[in-house]
């Protein structure tokens, strides 16, 4: 069954990038105005995985784990600033929010199945634990952005409802809790999305990887399987976190909305 990868000569790629002469054309038809954007785009992407690609060879070549570890920060450094930056609003604080939340979820959660599950030896094994966290990263970043955009926007546009319950009596965590239990729900709503629609829809992209290296689609079957599970449990894990960290912030000890703690992300 395993034949091994086919491998792509730079031809091959030259080919494959002809197909983004498809939305382009589409672009110059229907006069979107994305030529220039599809170009960067394009751009960034063989600039930004032609460099990854030689940093995870000299990675996997060393095998140091203090070198895995400067690159896993990396990681998760670039996924906090981005899940903050899509949300539409922010506060002080919100990006440590999110790298200490994705810092936690995501290492936790990655050696947990690398080093449990799947049992890789040693446990620091860049060719497993690097790939996991980014899509662990991937997932926790869309959900992240997804929770804060919901809770921030209740807090923002529903500020009178929130400091009417606080006036009528209510606890600060009581007048949160439907705002926060609506925030991890919507940031849920992708992974659950994705697990509901998995091998029927889409085949996603670690199983089909393993299948075009050759793999026996059981084993690539299993290893999705896993991939799934721990998606979710980290997406919800880093949604509940992320939005408790946003309510502390945000609430004081004497149970006020700080709502001018609140800004607009500039678009």
């Amino acid at each position: 069954m395993n034949e091994g990868v086919i491998p792509l000569s730079v031809f091959d790629l030259a080919l494959a990038a002809s197909l983004v002469l498809v939305a382009g054309l589409t672009s110059l038809a229907l006069r979107l105005g994305l030529g220039r954007r599809l170009l960067v785009a394009s751009l960034r992407t063989i600039v930004q995985l032609v460099g990854v690609g030689y940093l995870l060879r000299w990675v996997f070549a060393i095998e140091h784990v203090f070198a895995l570890f400067a690159v896993l920060l990396v990681m998760i450094a670039a996924a906090s600033k981005a899940a903050v930056d899509r949300s539409s609003r922010r506060f002080e604080g919100a990006l440590f929010g999110a790298f200490g939340t994705l810092v936690l979820v995501g290492l936790i959660t990655t050696f947990s199945v690398t080093s449990v599950v799947i049992g890789v030896q040693p446990w620091h094994r860049a060719q497993y634990v690097i790939p996991l966290l980014g899509m662990v990263l991937g997932n926790g970043l869309t959900g992240i952005s997804l929770a804060l955009d919901s809770l921030l926007g209740s807090f923002d546009e529903g500020r009178e409802r929130v400091e009417m319950e606080l006036s009528l009596g209510a606890s600060r965590w009581e007048a949160a809790r439907d705002p926060l239990a609506e925030a991890v729900r919507r940031g849920m709503i992708p992974i659950l999305n994705a697990m509901s629609v998995v091998g029927i829809v889409s085949l996603p992209g670690m199983m089909t990887g393993q299948i075009l290296a050759g793999a026996d689609p059981l084993d690539a079957v299993r290893y999705q399987i896993v991939v799934m599970f721990m998606l979710a449990a980290a997406t919800s894990v880093g949604c509940v976190g992320v939005t408790l960290y946003a309510f502390r912030r945000l609430f004081d000890d004497e149970h006020r909305l700080r709502g001018e703690r609140i800004v607009r992300t500039p678009s």
